[in-house]
């Protein structure tokens, strides 16, 4: 094998679900210029480079039209729900940008499954005022917030802003100024902002604006997931070890559905399925 492009879904097996991801994958890396211009041809919100082709460890990029990303989780699924089509199961570790990321690749059910396990999350306080001028630019009053889960800074292989809604319409109602919210990011260095609604213990539902991707939402985010999943478990939001599920995309009408593994310490488990896209 020399090189291949494919071209799948994460965590769906409805190719008109979840999140697409270009999935690259060659015996060396390609130039950065090169591995931009194939990200920005496929148009996808992320394309993971791969290489070499087999191997206990592999190097993994991942570039989104725009730019280069250190990490990106539903693309990491997409890889090695691809690498365990073409190599079989087991577990594969990619070297990231943030650090080696291991994922397991099972069979269940009649379809390989993957589960990553992030590097170790963070989470630190967030500026009101940073809150504030966010709200403002998703046109959300102050009182939309569910306080039972304040705002923070979270990590989970890339810097995310956490904002929990009391409400699935407030939810619902996501409206922004593209090019005023990039440039926000841009400036406090977020890659996407997780903003969810809380529906029971074990369910969140969740909308991830990514203009710094070139992108206005991503229909599936598993480093926010991870993030999530951190910052719950060290703030004891959380009963640990915990599992919970994501339900992302639906507004886009791209369900997605991430299991999200919290263990006692460590990095948190993001688990799913992908399916190839016809090209």
């Amino acid at each position: 094998m020399s090189e291949h492009l494919y071209r799948l879904s994460a965590f769906s097996s409805d190719p008109a679900g979840g999140n697409p991801a270009g999935v690259w994958i060659g015996n060396e890396l390609p130039d950065t210029k090169t591995m931009q211009s194939i990200a920005a041809e496929v148009g996808y919100s992320e394309t993971a480079f791969i290489a070499p082709a087999s191997g206990a460890i592999r190097t993994i990029r991942y570039y989104s039209p725009l730019a280069e990303v250190n990490f990106c989780g539903h693309a990491t699924i997409a890889t090695a729900v691809m690498l365990g089509r073409l190599g079989g199961t087991g577990t594969y570790q990619l070297d990231t940008l943030v650090g080696r990321v291991p994922v397991k690749v099972q069979a269940v059910d009649g379809q390989i499954q993957a589960a990553l396990t992030s590097v170790e999350p963070a989470h630190k306080p967030v500026a009101e005022h940073l809150v504030d001028e966010v709200l403002a630019l998703l046109q959300w009053p102050s009182d939309a917030l569910d306080l039972t889960i304040p705002p923070v800074l979270a990590y989970g292989g890339v810097w995310h802003l956490i904002l929990a809604v009391n409400s699935q319409y407030r939810l619902s109602q996501l409206d922004y100024d593209f090019e005023k919210l990039k440039s926000l990011m841009l400036r406090e260095g977020l890659t996407t902002l997780q903003l969810v609604f809380r529906e029971h213990r074990d369910l969140f539902h969740s909308r991830n604006p990514f203009p710094v991707g070139g992108v206005v939402e991503d229909p599936a985010t598993a480093a926010a997931a991870a993030a999530l999943g951190g910052y719950l478990r060290d703030a004891k939001l959380i009963d640990v070890p915990g599992k919970f599920l994501i339900k992302q995309g639906e507004a886009m009408g791209r369900l997605s559905l991430l299991q999200v593994e919290v263990p006692k310490q460590g990095g948190i488990v993001v688990s799913g399925t992908a399916v190839e896209i016809a090209n």
